[in-house]
């Protein structure tokens, strides 16, 4: 999945060195070790710890601690910043002298199916050592402004250049789809449902399934599940598509997204129904091109009004392009950078510079 981490850090390695440290992976070896793998196109390097499978989380949270150092070693990095994605990562890596701790919070990862119960005591202690800490959009911003004095909202950006290749001519259709991580996030009973309302539509479904068992998943003549495609096919995926849809589910798991996927679909051209998620609702609510709506018939009867608006671009995209060409990944992390130099700044700690470019280390997360 090419998410924020992989949009932000790919811009940070311009001028940083970047070691992106990905959640462990058990191995039958005997002895922890890491893997490196370059991002592709990128200064960005993934570093892959790999732990024998035996151990138990003590044993983990130690052979990682020694793992971190020996990063740092190897690659004679010294105060680092230290940028984190999930908080599980804090307690191997709390030890580590930083210029700076930047706590990127992209989601409510407490409220997701499955979190670890540390979760939410490990955040507390990132929060009180954090420099500065962003939110991934308005709603938690919102949900966590008191927890820190230097906190900002970064809500989804786009690349535009990228989906803008969907706009290409085609003829007009009924087809609608949905790209991301099918998960307990998604309202299956309610695709389900509107498959039903509408069997001469069709609707193409894109992603990996996550967390919930695939025999769950609908079935219909009129509703297929695809699978993970690549970013760079994306957008030629989209544009067999006549409406992009966000059919999540109001839920915990929901309560503070803010998808990445909603200023792609409309930069690929795309108008977008989606159901009520308070920060799709906050920020394009009123936004041409983008409807809400709740339950099976309110979502079918969108889906119509959506299908007019696809056949008519001309009436709705100036302004949605207008909303766009001001949430660009490149100004999110132009703005973002001045936070972190900032941070580096307030943290009293001086800044080494190797090989003409400061050192990032990333944490990351899957869900």
């Amino acid at each position: 999945m090419l998410q924020r981490p992989q949009h932000l850090m790919q811009r940070f390695a311009a001028k940083r060195r970047v070691f992106f440290f990905e959640e462990y992976i058990p191995t039958d070896h005997s002895l922890p070790y890491l893997e490196y793998h370059p991002f592709a196109g990128t200064e960005v390097v993934a570093v892959r710890p790999r732990l024998p499978r035996s151990w138990g989380e003590a044993e983990r949270e130690k052979g990682l601690a020694a793992l971190v150092d020996l990063l740092l070693k190897l690659n004679r990095v010294s105060k680092p910043v230290l940028w984190f994605y999930t908080p599980m990562m804090y307690g191997f890596a709390r030890h580590v002298d930083a210029a700076a701790v930047i706590y990127d919070c992209m989601d409510e990862l407490a409220n997701f199916r499955f979190a670890p119960p540390r979760l939410r005591v490990l955040e507390a202690e990132l929060l009180k050592r954090a420099d500065a800490v962003f939110t991934g959009g308005y709603s938690l911003y919102e949900a966590k402004r008191h927890a820190h004095s230097n906190i900002h909202p970064f809500p989804s950006s786009v690349d535009t250049a990228h989906f803008a290749k969907a706009r290409r001519a085609r003829q007009p259709g009924k087809t609608f789809g949905f790209y991301g991580v099918i998960d307990e996030r998604m309202d299956l009973e309610l695709l389900a449902q509107v498959a039903a309302l509408r069997p001469q539509w069709r609707f193409e479904i894109v992603g990996p399934v996550v967390k919930i068992n695939p025999a769950d998943l609908p079935q219909a003549p009129n509703l297929s599940f695809v699978g993970q495609r690549d970013y760079a096919d994306l957008p030629g995926i989209v544009a067999e598509w006549d409406v992009a849809l966000m059919p999540f589910a109001v839920n915990e798991a929901t309560r503070f997204i803010s998808p990445t996927k909603t200023p792609e679909y409309l930069a690929a051209g795309k108008p977008v129904v989606s159901t009520p998620v308070p920060d799709v609702v906050r920020q394009y609510g009123n936004v041409r091109g983008v409807s809400i709506a709740a339950g099976a018939a309110e979502f079918v009867a969108a889906c119509e009004n959506a299908l007019a608006l696809a056949a008519a671009p001309g009436d709705w995209l100036p302004g949605v392009d207008r909303i766009l060409g001001d949430m660009s990944w490149d100004k999110t992390a132009l703005n973002m950078d001045q936070l972190v130099l900032q941070a580096i700044g307030a943290a009293s700690v001086p800044l080494r510079v190797l090989n003409g470019r400061t050192s990032l280390g990333v944490s990351s997360m899957t869900a």
